[in-house]
């Protein structure tokens, strides 16, 4: 994976209430990321990936996005997801490493060795939304530690990833022995190169790249 390191991951995701919600235009985006110059995708779904994988030749960092009724995490939040996700044999598999409920109160202990139990191999990246989560989960054991949720957690709404000069991305690479990969409202160039100074081993950029709906209505605001 030195691959990605410092260089930029193009999110492609589109939801089934988006406009490009289909695994065709999700390739095909994929596609136009590699050619921009992306060196890794992150993308949700199995469908999705096998397309991915049929235009680009790029690593993947996979997840399934999945509601439960019983819990907060919908980021690969059961081994059920784990499983589809290693029929496409994804470079990474992403999971929800935050302090939000788990389905069936499972712990995120219990789960992160269940899985490593069944996939001794595979690659994990822990997508959080604090410091203090982010700790959590190089203890557990995971490779790769993300920032993909500041802000959308209750226990993050009142952090931003860009305050005070990234300062946790300052924090965490600092005090964090695994590889820190910056995502989350990275939105412009500026930030993705001020996160790769402070010394993030990659940057995640998606709705400022690859939802069209979104980077339109900032034009829009622009003209009231």
């Amino acid at each position: 994976m030195e691959s990605i390191k410092h260089e930029l991951i193009v999110s492609c995701q589109a939801l089934e209430d988006e406009p490009l919600h289909s695994s065709f235009i999700m390739g095909r985006m994929a596609l136009a990321a590699k050619q921009g110059g992306a060196k890794g995708i992150r993308a949700n779904s199995v469908s999705d990936i096998k397309e991915i994988k049929q235009q680009v030749d790029l690593p993947i960092i996979a997840i399934i996005k999945r509601d439960y009724d019983d819990a907060e995490a919908f980021i690969t939040p059961t081994i059920k997801e784990i499983d589809e996700l290693m029929t496409v044999q994804p470079d990474i598999i992403a999971v929800d490493a935050t302090n939000s409920t788990r389905p069936n109160g499972q712990s995120l202990e219990a789960f992160v060795k269940e899985i490593k139990q069944k996939y001794p191999d595979q690659l994990l990246m822990a997508d959080c939304s604090t410091l203090e989560e982010m700790k959590q989960a190089a203890e557990l054991g995971f490779d790769y530690i993300g920032t993909t949720l500041v802000g959308y957690t209750t226990q993050s709404k009142h952090l931003k990833i860009d305050a005070n000069d990234f300062e946790m991305i300052q924090q965490s690479v600092k005090e964090i022995d695994r590889p820190i990969i910056a995502e989350g409202n990275i939105d412009t160039p500026e930030k993705v190169k001020r996160v790769l100074e402070l010394g993030a081993y990659s940057v995640v950029v998606g709705s400022a790249i690859t939802r069209p709906q979104l980077i339109t209505e900032k034009f829009v605001e622009a003209t009231k």
